[in-house]
């Protein structure tokens, strides 16, 4: 069983920078794809970025050059971060880490995709 807890979030103005990080159960499997979505009110979650098993990053479209995902391997620890800058007010969400444990290194944008979720940290962005 993979848990998996976000921090990181708040309240920042436009432009501003916040860095989301998701720390990970010492059990998670050793091989899995990383990513982060995002949900406003009243709308679908989308995906955001993933880390592929090859350790590949992918992003949609609209933070491109704005967001970076990192991910570090600590045996004692094992974080995945998000770098937001030059945010936006429409970047505002909650946002959510997830994990698949698999060997495929294949694209994964959809929410079915991912098994483990956290619990997601705020992001307000004015």
């Amino acid at each position: 069983h993979v848990q998996l807890v976000e921090s990181g979030g708040g309240s920042v103005q436009a432009g501003g920078s916040l860095r989301l990080s998701c720390v990970a159960s010492s059990d998670i499997y050793s091989r899995y794809c990383l990513g982060w979505f995002r949900q406003a009110p009243g709308k679908e979650r989308d995906w955001v970025s993933y880390i592929s098993v090859e350790d590949k990053a992918k992003y949609v479209d609209s933070v491109k050059g704005r967001f970076t995902i990192s991910f570090t391997r600590d045996n004692a620890k094992k974080t995945l971060y998000l770098q937001m800058d030059s945010l936006q007010p429409e970047d505002t969400a909650l946002y959510y880490c997830a994990s698949q444990p698999t060997d495929v290194p294949r694209r994964r944008t959809a929410s079915y995709e991912f098994t483990y979720w956290g619990q997601g940290t705020q992001v307000t962005v004015s």
